[in-house]
């Protein structure tokens, strides 16, 4: 009776908590299978879409694009630190979704058919097509998936640990189901940035040293493949025939070239007067005095060669000279300002830059999330807890870069230079600037481009008004990325890219988490408690809204912090390009998609 009783009690105690918690169960477990994800609002693309609105469905296949690249090559892994990687490499891989360039964040299904996530965003499940396929015939599998991002983990380059350090773990679930648990379902983006994953094959790589990949071709899934290289010269990859994602919607009008090629050059300059004679196709321009001087000829007055502005709407970041403040005359942010007033941007746009440029003030130029004039009320409610560790003009308006006439003379900026030196304990002695042990300030700028050399020496000949020595020192591609790595510079020239969405990459530009890991973007050596947090609050943003206010509130602390000496930007691609090529009529927003571009048969 006894034995009875205990059982039906513990039944009814058993019952009771099945009754109080499994509707909790179910709405922690509750999810959406979609086709797609978006950052912030709905998709533009129903389940439904047959491609997307910027390429041409029906354009033809077949011909080659030949591009040139800078530098050398010397390994086929782009997932390790060791290395340059081959130009062109990524396209010899899928990714479980593929984002669209006229959205500012959303993804379609690639790799995964659909997508499963949790309303509470704590996991996301892909569902992987069951015709994927690598080059090789093997099927794609939830286990590659699995392999893959332990891989990235424990042997990838060191972002990986951080852009993916909110994840808990990864599981597959089936032969096409992989499920991804997050820490916790406020990383709104997280979702999002598994699905950027490239997933390798692991029968190819499970007997291999992944560290020591070097040149052995690659195995992946993507639209092309490596069909001859010579070491460090040149690079061929053709079309997959049978690529299993070609009709796909993502897929459909691009990838239109039977061959892409990628010719390395050492020098710039020897690049534009090959393509001008026509031993490549396509060429993007990024220097300013070649896009106004070069870029004529009888190819481009009888139209051989086209010559184009294509305005973008892509955030630009910020590129600039970045101050290393490991070292020891950059730990003082009133040094740092100093040197900034040193530079003449106004001057050099007006006599170098043909006036093609803007002057970026901003971490985030070019778009909704630059801070500008002074923060509004959410800003201050983020801003307000930091205020012990903040300077005070953080709170009253953001940072506004020095301005000159334009004509060369700079004297009043100098002077203002001048000043913050010696707040900061520099003095003149015998016409040197010097600590108080009497040590010169001497400081070296790291270039890779000789291009920049003409923008430097002006600055240079500013700083030697001030007393402070500089050297310039061009060295090559290799050189440049090793000493980059790890952080073996003064001042080194680097362009901070941002999306629409910032998130988890903020980690690796500004964290002190990565301050002493090679290969971080940590370059200027930021180790700041309210940078740090301010990165948080932004990886955790609920919303657009917050996003915006968070990331303002974030700039301003770069701003104000003098980590970068900033550059400029231009919203246009400045493009040139052989008339044999033609591309669609609408442009995406935030791309120039030349991989939905295609050769005219011959015919046309």
């Amino acid at each position: 009776m006894q034995l009875n009783r205990y059982g039906l009690w513990r039944k009814l105690f058993l019952t009771t908590l099945l009754f109080l918690f499994f509707p909790f169960t179910l709405l922690a477990t509750e999810t959406t299978l979609s086709h797609g994800l978006a950052l912030h609002g709905k998709l533009k693309y129903s389940s439904d879409f047959s491609h997307f609105d910027y390429v041409n469905p029906v354009a033809p296949k077949g011909g080659t694009l030949r591009q040139a690249a800078i530098g050398t090559y010397d390994t086929f892994n782009d997932f390790i630190l060791k290395g340059i990687a081959a130009a062109g490499v990524g396209m010899t891989y899928d990714t479980l979704m593929a984002s669209a360039e006229d959205e500012p964040f959303s993804q379609y299904g690639l790799l995964a058919e659909k997508v499963e996530l949790a309303k509470d965003r704590t996991f996301v499940i892909f569902h992987i097509n069951s015709r994927a396929r690598f080059h090789d015939g093997h099927p794609v599998t939830a286990e590659d998936v699995v392999f893959t991002f332990n891989l990235l983990l424990e042997q990838g380059q060191p972002m990986y640990k951080r852009y993916y350090a909110d994840v808990k773990g990864v599981e597959a679930l089936d032969q096409s189901r992989v499920k991804f648990t997050f820490k916790d379902g406020d990383n709104a983006e997280l979702p999002l940035i598994v699905g950027q994953l490239v997933v390798l094959p692991s029968h190819f790589w499970k007997d291999k040293e992944f560290n020591e990949a070097g040149l052995d071709l690659p195995l992946g899934s993507g639209p092309y493949r490596i069909k001859s290289y010579v070491s460090g010269k040149s690079v061929a990859y053709e079309r997959v025939t049978d690529y299993w994602a070609a009709d796909l919607p993502v897929n459909k009008g691009r990838y239109n070239f039977d061959t892409l090629i990628f010719d390395y050059y050492r020098d710039a300059t020897v690049a534009l007067e090959a393509f001008k004679s026509g031993e490549y196709d396509f060429r993007h321009e990024n220097v300013s005095k070649n896009w106004a001087t070069l870029y004529n000829g009888p190819q481009f007055a009888d139209g051989r060669i086209v010559k184009k502005e294509i305005v973008h709407e892509i955030p630009q970041g910020i590129q600039g000279f970045v101050f290393n403040t490991r070292r020891p005359q950059f730990t003082d942010r009133r040094v740092r300002e100093a040197l900034i007033y040193a530079f003449d941007f106004e001057w050099s746009n007006k006599n170098l830059f043909y006036d093609q440029y803007k002057r970026s003030n901003s971490y985030f130029s070019n778009s909704e999330m630059a801070a500008t004039g002074p923060p509004s009320p959410a800003e201050m409610e983020l801003l307000k807890p930091f205020a012990d560790h903040l300077q005070e003009e953080v709170f009253k308006d953001s940072y506004h870069l020095p301005t000159t006439d334009g004509r060369g003379n700079n004297r009043d900026n100098l002077r203002r230079a001048v000043a913050l030196l010696k707040s900061a304990g520099w003095i003149i002695k015998d016409k040197k600037l010097v600590d108080k042990s009497a040590n010169p300030f001497i400081f070296e700028i790291l270039l890779t481009s000789p291009a920049f050399e003409r923008i430097v020496l002006p600055f240079k000949r500013n700083l030697a008004r001030l007393g402070i020595e500089t050297k310039v020192r061009v060295v090559d591609t290799a050189q440049y990325l090793n000493r980059v790595r790890e952080f073996d510079f003064d001042m080194v020239v680097w362009s901070f890219g941002q999306s629409n969405s910032p998130g988890n990459e903020q980690r690796y530009y500004w964290h002190s988490s990565v301050v002493d890991i090679s290969g971080s973007r940590n370059l200027a050596g930021i180790k700041d408690p309210v940078v740090d947090a301010l990165v948080e609050e932004i990886i955790h943003a609920p919303d657009r809204v917050s996003l915006v206010t968070r990331v303002r509130a974030l700039d301003r602390v770069l701003q104000w912090g003098f980590y970068v000496l900033p550059h400029w930007h231009i919203s246009t691609f400045r493009i040139a390009y052989w008339s044999k090529l033609a591309q669609p009529e609408l442009v995406p927003k935030y791309g120039l998609g030349l991989m939905t571009w295609w050769e005219m048969p011959n015919d046309e």
